[in-house]
């Protein structure tokens, strides 16, 4: 009506029958961090009917500088990255139906979080996640558009295309060990928005019905170094996760706390098993005149506390910055909640 999106119907390998295809897809962005923000603003601009984008985590001094969603004062008043987006988001594409979600994907709830969406896009920051929502999107039928970056280098492969490919997990034996963090060598911001405009244009061919072949693609945008390869021969017929007789191993998990070093940050994650609820308002009442810069907002309350820095989110999980120490954080965390 506005000629919004007439640029993009213009595209001929688009036109009006691959909009209003884009018009009719849903999208589940795995992550609001460096690439979910990137990817997730594309695809609303592009015009897709509902975007979700999860993530645990809030927004730090350090994130601005390549997630390119949020402002200084995102970080002053503390705000999950998930509700960030969701509020600037909205404000780019009111045609778009955005909804932000504060909570970490974990195998309870993973099948919940993902079903009803067309494509995931993939832009967590823990190989342990990206191998649950490898196994969720396989059982669901759903593509897995898979995305990772650190310094100058990115690497994507769409996973779920075709049944001779490989998964994620087909991979693992042979993809290079994750050595590299973004809290060891950096990342710069070029690598986050071509990785992530990769990712949302295999997204839009699959969306609009293009043909393309999914390829493993890598880039090092300071080396110049680029590489594309077929990997279907490295499929396993015996994958538990992709196989014929896939049992999807990363979907199962014991109802306990686990644990978690924050790739990239002095931080450990505590998080609880949803048996054990946590109110927030209580919370913070019971630690007021005992910690220091207490923050409470109906997402969240952070505190300083023994110098380190605490977060308890609404759904059962603590940060504990300062330490990648777990039984310290387990330690910290005992302190606060008894």
């Amino acid at each position: 009506m506005t000629g919004k999106y007439s640029r993009q119907e213009l595209f001929a390998p688009i036109g009006e029958e691959g909009q209003q295809r884009i018009r009719e897809a849903s999208v589940f962005v795995l992550g609001a961090g460096a690439l979910g923000s990137s990817g997730a603003e594309m695809l609303v601009r592009a015009g897709v009917r509902r975007v979700t984008i999860v993530d645990r985590d809030i927004i730090e001094w350090t994130n601005l500088h390549r997630q390119q969603l949020y402002t200084e004062q995102d970080v002053i008043d503390q705000l999950p990255k998930a509700i960030a987006a969701e509020k600037r988001l909205t404000a780019i594409n009111s045609d778009v139906t955005v909804t932000g979600i504060v909570a970490d994907v974990i195998p309870q709830n993973v099948l919940e979080l993902i079903s009803g969406h067309d494509v995931v896009l993939d832009a967590t920051d823990n190989i342990e996640t990206r191998l649950l929502a490898n196994d969720a999107a396989l059982k669901l039928g759903i593509p897995f558009f898979m995305g990772a970056c650190v310094g100058s280098y990115g690497l994507t492969f769409p996973i779920g295309i075709r049944s001779n490919q490989p998964c994620l997990h087909c991979l693992l034996e042979t993809l290079p060990a994750q050595t590299l963090t973004c809290d060891t060598v950096g990342v710069i911001s070029p690598i986050v928005v071509t990785t992530a405009a990769r990712q949302v244009a295999d997204v839009l061919k699959f969306i609009t019905g293009a043909p393309f072949e999914p390829k493993l693609e890598s880039t090092d945008l300071w080396t110049g170094n680029r590489a594309a390869i077929n990997i279907t021969s490295l499929k396993k017929p015996n994958c538990p996760s992709c196989s014929e007789e896939a049992i999807y191993p990363f979907l199962s998990a014991r109802e306990s706390m686990r644990t978690a070093v924050l790739c990239g940050r002095d931080t450990v994650q505590l998080s609880w098993p949803s048996s054990r609820q946590f109110e927030l308002e209580s919370f913070a009442q019971s630690i007021r005149g005992t910690v220091t810069k207490l923050i409470h907002n109906p997402h969240l309350v952070a505190c300083e506390s023994n110098g380190h820095r605490i977060v308890l989110f609404r759904d059962g999980r603590m940060l504990v910055h300062g330490t990648k120490d777990v039984v310290m954080a387990k330690k910290i965390a005992a302190g606060l909640l008894g």
